[in-house]
């Protein structure tokens, strides 16, 4: 299985994001990652739903939120030529021996501090997964008092839509799907 990172825009309606997660929850998907934002577009959300899934079975889920009244576009980017970063804070412990130290490390890693208290510093890094899991794990023998990831969002690079071919319907996704588990079941 490999993560598959979905993005969906949706109508920025009262009740859809609760749609989505209960399609998610009723096909047993476990969702590693959502998350939600305004688009450049009055009325448009963006949704990056990150999921750990086979080929077939992403197709499922994108065939099933295509059957959604308020989703109005799905792509699967995960193959896609993307910028893909997440958001953290963390608040580390510090004592005044080890400050240079941990605000050196911070500087090592492009993320920087966003809130300095007496015994505890909140650092900000944005960049790709492994990159904040790497600082984390070195701020972790410091201490860390408390965190807050945002997840994943992702955007196709160029200067097209992450889909430049228009949509396809959701019979044909099922059909696709359908078609890409006879292959998987015949071999």
């Amino acid at each position: 299985m490999t993560k598959h990172i979905l993005v969906a825009y949706v109508e920025d309606k009262p009740g859809v994001l609760n749609r989505v997660a209960s399609l998610f929850r009723r096909r047993a998907f476990n969702i590693e990652s959502l998350t939600v934002g305004r688009t450049e577009q009055d009325g448009i959300s963006r949704m990056t739903i990150v999921i750990d899934s086979d080929d077939v079975g992403a197709r499922r889920v994108e065939a099933n939120l295509y059957k959604l009244v308020n989703v109005l576009r799905v792509d699967d980017v995960t193959s896609k030529p993307c910028v893909i970063r997440d958001l953290a804070l963390v608040k580390v412990a510090v004592t005044p021996a080890h400050r240079a130290e941990v605000l050196q490390l911070v500087d090592v890693f492009r993320a920087r501090v966003v809130d300095v208290q007496d015994r505890a510093l909140i650092v900000e890094v944005t960049g790709a997964e492994d990159k904040i899991e790497q600082l984390i794990n070195v701020l972790t023998r410091f201490g860390v008092i408390e965190m807050v990831r945002t997840g994943i969002v992702a955007m196709a690079r160029g200067s097209e839509a992450v889909s430049p071919n228009p949509p396809l319907v959701a019979a044909e996704v099922v059909e696709e799907s359908t078609a890409v588990a006879s292959v998987a079941m015949s071999v």
